[in-house]
């Protein structure tokens, strides 16, 4: 009696284990580097001000999946990377002891606002991967906030080119983003919800109510 006990424990045991790890198989992690291209937008220009050129910005980081069903369907995303953004405009800085200001020019030949940025985005993430499948449809939406590491402004006018460190901007931003597509290719969406410019900056004594919208291409590496 007491080995037929034993042996109907183990039994169980074992297929306690076999149900344990085939729930523990269906969860899967969708760790990914991801890198971005985009162009970007301006919004809220001041009177004359418009924008010109390729505006661009390019991101790269990696993201750590956090699952938050058993099938792996719905998670959360946590990551950090590095971005670089460009905006041009005739918006033109100068700078004279230490003061930047700025003015609108039509006759400038190119002027360019460049930020380096390290970024931290947190996504909701929906797929309809599996541990097999690899190749899916997915919608990431969240909110990524981002610390200014350095901007620098630049002009040319005819002979004249100019260009210094700007200190006139906002150093902590945030904005939501929408990434939404099929395997590798994505489309990619980042609205921000604070301006570039920092309350200081202003041209014509209007404040500077720049904010980005940037549109573009985003791809998940595992």
């Amino acid at each position: 009696m007491r080995f037929a006990i034993l042996f109907l424990l183990g039994v169980l045991q074992s297929n306690a284990q076999v149900v344990s790890d085939s729930i523990e198989d269906t969860r899967y992690f969708e760790d990914q580097f991801y890198v971005g291209l985009s162009y970007n937008f301006i919004l809220n220009h001041p009177e004359g001000s418009n924008q010109r050129n390729l505006s661009y910005g390019l991101q790269a980081g990696i993201i750590k999946d956090i699952p938050l069903n058993r099938k792996g369907t719905k998670a959360i995303g946590i990551g950090a990377g590095l971005a670089l953004n460009s905006y041009y405009s005739n918006l033109v800085a100068d700078i004279f002891e230490d003061v930047i200001s700025y003015s609108i020019n039509d006759d400038i030949t190119r002027s360019k606002l460049e930020t380096h940025l390290v970024e931290f985005p947190l996504e909701f993430r929906w797929r309809n991967s599996t541990v097999e499948e690899y190749k899916f449809w997915r919608v990431y939406g969240g909110i990524k906030a981002a610390y200014v590491l350095g901007a620098r402004s630049k002009y040319d006018l005819g002979d004249i080119s100019e260009g210094f460190k700007n200190t006139d901007l906002t150093k902590f931003q945030y904005g939501l983003t929408l990434s939404f597509g099929y395997n590798t290719f994505n489309l990619h969406a980042y609205y921000a919800l604070t301006e570039l410019f920092d309350d200081k900056a202003s041209v014509n004594g209007e404040v500077l109510h720049y904010r980005p919208l940037r549109i573009g291409l985003i791809f998940y590496i595992l």
